[in-house]
């Protein structure tokens, strides 16, 4: 399997996804702008969301994946399949505990995660309200996550990371023909979470019926509970919830922080995490999840020196990859955003308060990014203690920075803390694999590092020349922007990877075989 061709799929379909965010999002500033209807329906379902970042692709995923292709290698079809059986009879019976008590403590929820809204009566309710319709998206996805952890374990890529596109598509058709059908109309948007959870998850059956593993769960839990792997993959998973909440929980705490902060605050930072997650899940999730099998593979072989230059390979093309997203978005921002946002109920003013947010977010992309390739080198050796000690270092040091900069730069300084606890937190898993032993740098780093700084800097100059004054783009008609943009961008990706051909950087340089 080439992992070049195979990032080449995974980001492609991933890039489908985030360009049907994009129309999801013109629309649904369009139709709603950023106001207190939008802040309670992000709020509304940034708690499920949450609970999937945390649960269903980050703690499991991670203790699943590396037991599930343990039992794959060395154990045989039979006992994989009752694996796979037992831990879906498990997650199925937690989950609708889950849901039940999610929808029940609804107004609970949302006072822990928005206590600013409780001064007005009818954003809390409303926020309750879409808060109980989106909870069952947690179970959907939670289930995707372990039909997506099969699918990839035996390299069937592209079905997990093109189900994300029917969640956007359903956010698309319910915001432009349900909407009117709603009182108020933002819980058209509720209702998309929930038709977007299930059509995820019945795409993938069909998938796991081709490896004959669709997970067959049996009303037994105890008997579930009795497996060892299950055991293995329970005990894998509490330290690696602790690791994987940190982050979500900075965003939780984030909320809080801005649902104090004037009406808008939660929008702004939505809409400029947006536009963050593009190459965020461009490159990042897709990187992590297909060196996560392939890590597990090397580790179960003993193959250490495969295991390093994996590592180095992962973390090449993200910094070659991930740096020029940064700068992009940082002089980029009005343009971005105008072209994408400011229409309808989208303000100027609104499209200057998301830049601040964007900007202080992509100080912290490359770090983002470095995170979900650095951390697998941990969690393909089930070791999740690292990463833990490391995620909380940086929750600390998010919540010192969130108390220094929001009265200085409101909601930006929410933005920026999250940014440079990312680099923080990459900076310590890299230091840590070092340290162990685990990942040694291969030869060329120097002069890899020199080119790129050139390159970046080509293209940062051709940006900020070719984008003119901002004034025009927020006086501009929506056609000016778009045709401005459409060849601003692609001049600028030009001029950098034209940079790095004249430095002597080829596609071949960077092919890669996963070990089988």
């Amino acid at each position: 399997m080439n992992l070049l061709r195979t990032l080449v799929t995974v980001s492609g379909m991933t890039l489908l996804s985030r360009i049907l965010g994009f129309v999801r999002d013109f629309v649904i500033a369009r139709a709603f702008g950023a106001g207190p209807a939008t802040d309670a329906f992000f709020v509304a379902f940034k708690l499920p969301n949450l609970l999937r970042r945390m649960f269903a692709e980050g703690a499991f995923s991670q203790a699943f994946v590396p037991i599930l292709g343990e039992y794959k290698n060395q154990r045989g079809d039979e006992e994989t399949r009752h694996l796979v059986d037992h831990v879906a009879t498990l997650l199925v019976f937690a989950l609708c505990i889950l849901t039940v008590i999610g929808m029940a403590t609804a107004p609970l929820l949302v006072w822990l995660s928005a206590p600013g809204f409780s001064a007005d009566a009818s954003k809390f309710e409303l926020t309750v309200s879409l808060t109980r319709i989106t909870f069952p998206y947690i179970f959907f996805m939670s289930l995707v996550a372990l039909a997506g952890g099969i699918l990839n374990t035996w390299s069937r890529f592209a079905v997990p990371a093109f189900t994300p596109v029917l969640l956007n598509l359903a956010f698309i058709g319910m915001a432009l023909f349900a909407a009117p059908y709603f009182d108020p109309p933002i819980l058209a948007l509720g209702w998309a979470v929930f038709i977007g959870g299930a059509l995820q998850l019945g795409l993938q059956i069909p998938a796991l019926k081709q490896i004959a593993l669709l997970p067959r769960p049996r009303l037994d839990w105890r008997a579930a509970w009795a497996d060892p792997g299950v055991r293995r993959i329970a005990g894998l998973m509490g330290p690696a919830l602790v690791g994987v909440s940190v982050s979500q929980i900075s965003l939780i705490i984030n909320t809080v922080f801005a649902s104090f902060l004037s009406s808008g605050s939660v929008s702004w930072l939505y809409y400029a995490d947006r536009l963050m997650e593009f190459p965020a899940g461009l490159l990042g999730a897709a990187l992590g999840t297909i060196l996560l099998p392939s890590l597990s593979r090397c580790h179960a072989s003993g193959d250490r020196s495969e295991y390093a230059k994996l590592l180095d390979w992962g973390l090449r093309l993200t910094l070659l990859l991930a740096a020029p997203a940064s700068v992009a978005l940082a002089i980029l921002g009005v343009p971005l955003l105008a072209t994408l946002f400011q229409h309808g109920a989208f303000s100027a003013d609104d499209v200057l308060r998301t830049r601040e947010a964007l900007v202080a977010y992509s100080v912290g992309l490359t770090g983002l990014i470095l995170v979900k390739v650095l951390a697998p080198g941990f969690y393909a050796q089930q070791n999740v203690r690292t990463p833990v000690r490391i995620a909380l270092i940086s929750l600390a040091a998010t919540q010192a920075m969130n108390l220094a900069l929001v009265g200085w730069i409101a909601h930006a300084g929410l933005a920026l803390s999250i940014g440079l606890a990312a680099c923080l937190n990459a900076t310590l898993l890299y230091r840590g694999l070092r340290q162990s032993g685990i990942y040694v740098p291969q030869p060329g780093w120097d002069r890899f590092m020199l080119k790129l700084m050139l390159a970046l800097a080509a293209m940062a100059t051709t940006l900020w020349l070719g984008m003119g004054r901002e004034a025009d783009w927020l006086q501009g008609h929506l056609w000016q922007r778009a045709i401005h943009l459409a060849w601003l961008a692609p001049l600028g990706a030009a001029s950098y990877f034209a940079t790095l051909w004249l430095l002597g950087f080829r596609p071949r340089d960077f092919r890669r075989r996963a070990s089988t």
